[in-house]
């Protein structure tokens, strides 16, 4: 029994010895009530054996004659000893006289069923919080989440009309009904529904905030491949993975932007999959990952603010119709520099959560304000060899541990396509290549991925980016036959590019002894096709670092725009795009990358001064034999 506060007490409850009578509240139930315990009553019914007494809307019982004092009639009021609660559920109350007591008011306590013991066809009472309100043309369908699960409560009160409109998303409830079964998975038939305030609220909110942060941790597993940089970021890893786990947990959907390249998707491919996993099993649903995450590559190396608006206007909508919280938002391979930070700043206008993993040369000062977590190697001194596909097989493995096998060879494919030179790549190539992946295998995945990038451009491409990495995908004829094709298409592709260009290309030996190759893709390469310029230029750039076996430098541009390759050449362009922006007024300048490929953007009527001061910077460097590229980074705009 909970007691209230004292009713006619003027001392404390603790010191005062006069005895208790109980005033319950109409809801309380057998349960709230205990033998030979004081309570006020009133008279329903008057018999020639004694009278009925009601001590709340659901307990009453008979005091007989012969414990009966006084004559009553309906509606008096008196005080009664409960003296008897028989196997067959009635009670039996006696008059009681007392010359001092004091009140004290109960109020109701539920048994209270936890939403993973619902079983069908029971009454049940739930406490938990309302992570989603989403109004049918029937019924109002409150998501609620508690410590062990998620459970749909329909509510009706007439068609298309919201029930309980005092209930908002994030309150704490008391929910009663009966479970029923509604596609497979329990759902609650609302009785009653009532929204928790003071103690009571706080109370079910710390139970589910405890619960959940316990369910979110992550699993433990172990590494891939040993290598020391990469520890480094596990923790960091680690905690990401918890807030992923949390966010499914608390029915919040997930929208992930990706780079539109073969690192980009496989770092956000396996960690989608994982995602999806573990919302079916969270929501008792195989429907459930269709409304909760959404993955879409992006085109630009940065959050542009057409992407953050569309994100933005779904999101909205999606609260709007379906009565969802807003997302969070995952940046892969992308989202750790200046140029993130208008978009970032929009999406603080409605409280976005924003998690970064990303291996781009970061700018923490301009955007970690802005991040609820960001992981970047360079935020523990290491570098871009470790790529974000990388991490993000990890990432997905702490996850869903059950992906790994399916995962062993992501890795590599993901280091190859971006060009890695980490001193572990020959063990993630031994790694596939026991999972039967040969390393010319994994180079014609990552060309078939960046293929399809470029020809999904905007659209998520869920089942044919499966079966090209072989990750999800449940027909690996298919997916060997799908790679082949693709691969193939990207080699023609880029063959025809190339040899169109080739005549173009202009070349100079700069001051500090390194080739310098540039090309105006505007008037020069095949537009609005395969290979697109950041892709051109890391193809023009490979072959003339093979045929040269020096220093080289490559920079192909447009009409505002130049995407930038080096080897051998210690160049920081990030750096540079900040000093040309200060330097030449009136250009515009802006973008970034690695600290050897990236691509910058200016006002078309000051490329010649963009370009012309970007070569004397690039003159201006040192050079460094075994400086590696981070090359086939698709940088440029299509």
């Amino acid at each position: 029994m909970t007691a209230g506060t004292a009713g006619d007490s003027g001392t404390d409850a603790d010191e005062d010895s006069r005895p208790i009578v109980y005033d319950l509240a109409p809801d309380c139930t057998a349960d709230d009530v205990d033998v030979d315990d004081y309570y006020h009553a009133v008279v329903n019914g008057v018999v020639a054996y004694g009278v009925f007494v009601d001590v709340s809307d659901d307990v009453s019982g008979l005091v007989h004659e012969s414990n009966l004092i006084g004559d009553y009639d309906v509606g008096d009021r008196l005080l009664v000893r409960l003296d008897e609660i028989r196997e067959n559920g009635d009670v039996a109350f006696a008059e009681a006289t007392l010359d001092d007591y004091r009140t004290v008011a109960v109020d109701h306590q539920p048994t209270v069923t936890p939403i993973d013991a619902l079983e069908t066809g029971e009454t049940v009472t739930v406490e938990a919080t309302v992570s989603q309100i989403k109004q049918t043309a029937g019924p109002t369908v409150f998501r609620c989440c508690d410590a062990t699960g998620i459970v749909a409560c329909t509510a009706f009160e007439d068609a298309g009309v919201r029930a309980y409109p005092d209930v908002e998303l994030d309150d704490a409830v008391r929910v009663t009904g009966t479970v029923e079964e509604h596609e497979g998975s329990p759902q609650i038939e609302v009785e009653a529904l009532a929204r928790l305030t003071g103690e009571a609220a706080d109370e079910v909110k710390e139970r589910v905030d405890a619960g959940l942060e316990a369910r979110a941790e992550p699993h433990d597993v172990d590494p891939l491949v040993e290598w020391d940089a990469f520890e480094k970021l596990r923790p960091d890893l680690r905690a990401v993975a918890k807030q992923l786990r949390r966010t499914v947990l608390d029915g919040r959907p997930i929208r992930v932007r990706h780079h539109a390249d073969g690192d980009g998707m496989c770092a956000s491919l396996p960690v989608q999959v994982a995602l999806e996993r573990f919302i079916r099993a969270v929501h008792d649903d195989d429907d459930a990952p269709r409304h909760l995450i959404k993955r879409l590559p992006s085109k630009a190396p940065y959050y542009e603010m057409e992407d953050v608006t569309r994100d933005l206007n779904f999101a909205l909508e999606g609260r709007e119709r379906h009565g969802q919280k807003l997302p969070l938002l995952l940046m892969l391979d992308n989202g750790s520099t200046e140029e993130d930070v208008p978009a970032y700043e929009n999406l603080a206008h409605y409280d976005v959560p924003i998690v970064v993993v990303d291996h781009h040369h970061p700018d923490p000062d301009a955007v970690d304000h802005l991040l609820d977590a960001h992981v970047n190697p360079y935020l523990v001194d290491e570098d871009y060899r470790i790529t974000t596909g990388m991490m993000c097989v990890e990432l997905a493995r702490m996850i869903d541990p059950d992906m790994t096998e399916e995962l062993r060879h992501v890795p590599a494919v993901a280091g190859l396509a971006d060009r890695s030179k980490a001193e572990t790549m020959s063990d993630f190539v031994e790694l596939a290549d026991a999972e039967g992946y040969g390393r010319e295998d994994l180079v014609r995945i990552g060309e078939a991925l960046d293929y399809a990038a470029h020809w999904l451009r905007y659209s998520e491409g869920k089942t044919l980016v499966s079966d090209v990495l072989n990750v999800d995908c449940d027909d690996e004829r298919r997916h060997e036959e799908l790679v082949d094709f693709m691969a193939d298409r990207a080699e023609r592709d880029i063959d025809r590019q190339l040899a169109a260009l080739d005549p173009h290309v202009e070349h100079e030996r700069l001051d500090n002894d390194a080739h310098l190759y540039r090309v105006d893709l505007d008037d020069f390469a095949h537009r609005f096709t395969y290979p697109a310029p950041g892709k051109t230029t890391g193809n023009l750039h490979d072959r003339k670092v093979e045929e040269t076996g020096d220093p080289v430098i490559t920079i192909g541009y447009g009409p505002d725009f130049a995407v930038l390759r080096s080897d051998g050449v210690r160049l920081d362009i990030p750096e540079m795009v900040a000093e040309l922006d200060e330097e030449i007024v009136g250009g515009g300048v802006s973008g970034g990358g690695h600290l050897v490929v990236g691509s910058i953007k200016f006002v078309a009527g000051m490329r010649s001064d963009v370009i012309d001061a970007l070569v004397e910077k690039m003159a201006d460097a040192e050079l460094d034999e075994e400086l590696s590229s981070a090359a086939a980074l698709d940088h440029g705009d299509d």
